[in-house]
């Protein structure tokens, strides 16, 4: 049986293995499922259609899977899905999808979620990120994987954040952040590439002279947005362990939006 404190309330139709902890006073409804090893503190409140991996451990006063704060949201049962060995800190609030946007809001693994972090409604987040204290996601959010988001930074709805990218503290994102790309401001604007990180993650310098190429072009060379794209893509050719890395940037580019562009 789960270690449930007596004070804690779980529904009976609530899925739990039977190695997971739950903390006094928390509220689990009929439609969770909570993985091997996960630690759920005390004070939470778990509804929908929530599930949890292994070995995540959820802080006091988390609301996960709660209703979207999208007025079109009418009740039906969209999903909350977290991954594996996720850390999420106090007083965070991670809501279900909706229809419209394909009715699954999804958290990778191994991420470091700080404080009072919000995913609305249909967000996608990648693994290995971290998210500092009150960085907050609008609906339709997607964030790629290594990704670190400052404090406070604030992220409109329908944008996207490339993998390896970075945010300073109090940014404002109404802009497409490419992989790879320090963004810092209100409107946030490209500042830089997370050298350190990259080294931190194996990055060999042959693969960080290839990234720093990919931002000299898109920011640095004054070039159109199509002809920074054709410079990137010839980037293998002198760089050949970066294929990847250019093919990720690549593809990132592509699916842009002119609604929303990249930062500049």
């Amino acid at each position: 049986m789960a270690e449930i404190h007596p004070t804690a309330l779980v529904d009976p139709k609530a899925e739990l293995d039977s190695t997971v902890r739950v903390g006094p006073y928390t509220l689990i409804g009929p439609h969770v499922k909570i993985g091997a090893g996960t630690t759920i503190g005390p004070h939470c409140v778990l509804e929908g259609h929530t599930t949890l991996g292994v070995d995540n451990r959820i802080s006091p006063f988390v609301s996960l899977g709660l209703p979207s704060q999208d007025k079109k949201y009418a009740g039906e049962p969209c999903e909350l899905r977290i991954g594996d060995r996720n850390t999420i800190r106090e007083y965070s609030t991670y809501h279900i999808g909706t229809v419209q946007g394909g009715g699954v809001t999804r958290l990778g693994n191994d991420n470091w979620m700080m404080a009072y972090t919000h995913l609305a409604h249909d967000c996608a987040v990648g693994s290995h990120t971290i998210f500092a204290n009150n960085a907050q996601l609008g609906g339709h959010v997607e964030v790629g994987d290594w990704v670190i988001l400052g404090g406070y930074t604030v992220v409109h709805q329908f944008v996207r954040i490339g993998a390896h990218a970075m945010t300073a503290m109090s940014s404002l994102l109404f802009a497409d952040v490419p992989p790879f790309v320090m963004a810092q401001g209100h409107p946030a604007g490209a500042r830089s590439i997370n050298v350190k990180g990259l080294r931190r993650r194996g990055y060999t310098e042959e693969r960080i002279a290839a990234v720093k190429a990919m931002y000299k072009a898109l920011y640095r060379e004054n070039l159109t947005l199509e002809q920074a794209q054709g410079r990137i893509r010839e980037l293998p050719e002198r760089f050949a362990q970066a294929a990847a890395d250019v093919s990720l940037m690549s593809d990132f580019l592509q699916r842009m939006t002119a609604q929303r562009g990249i930062v500049r």
